[in-house]
């Protein structure tokens, strides 16, 4: 039976991550693939497009926000993972609530589970990508949120722990 590879990665459940970054009066916000690599050092990684506006952003100002999605914010985690490009202002777009980070010029977005803001640390080309380790320097949880997952195309709840 043949398989097609490119589904390979779509076995592999992750957290549904809405990136967003900032310098001075740009800013945008994608949907982005993130995973811990470390709980102390805190560090994650990142995966972008070597051409998205997010990369452009981050490899100027260094830094970047994660928000951990949160259950109500599929329908934007879908909008913001197939709209695409600089002249769209997606804030606006989408009516995305923001607040201010603590130590970031990117916004962090409302509603979400977490806001974890991050500081590059280095970062690697591989293929069409720019894959990044950051270290999270500060972090805010809203634990009244449920976190969403990402699993073979569709989106799922965290809610039930099983041990």
């Amino acid at each position: 039976m043949e398989k097609d590879l490119l589904k390979a990665t779509r076995m592999i459940p992750c957290s549904v991550v809405l990136l967003t970054a900032a310098t001075g009066q740009a800013r945008d916000a994608m949907t982005a693939t993130a995973m811990f690599v470390s709980e102390n050092l805190p560090l994650v990684t990142i995966s972008l497009s070597r051409s998205s506006t997010c990369r452009a952003l981050i490899d100027e100002s260094g830094e970047c926000v994660l928000n951990v999605a949160s259950v109500g914010q599929a329908s934007l985690a879908r909008k913001l993972g197939s709209t695409h490009g600089s002249q769209v202002d997606k804030f606006a777009e989408f009516k995305i609530p923001i607040m201010k980070s603590s130590q970031m010029n990117a916004p962090s977005i409302s509603g979400s589970y977490a806001n974890l803001e991050c500081k590059i640390i280095t970062s690697h080309r591989a293929g069409n990508y720019l894959v990044y380790i950051a270290e999270v320097v500060a972090y805010g949880v809203d634990e009244k949120q449920v976190p969403l997952v990402w699993h073979e195309n569709r989106f799922f709840s965290v809610e039930k722990e099983v041990s």
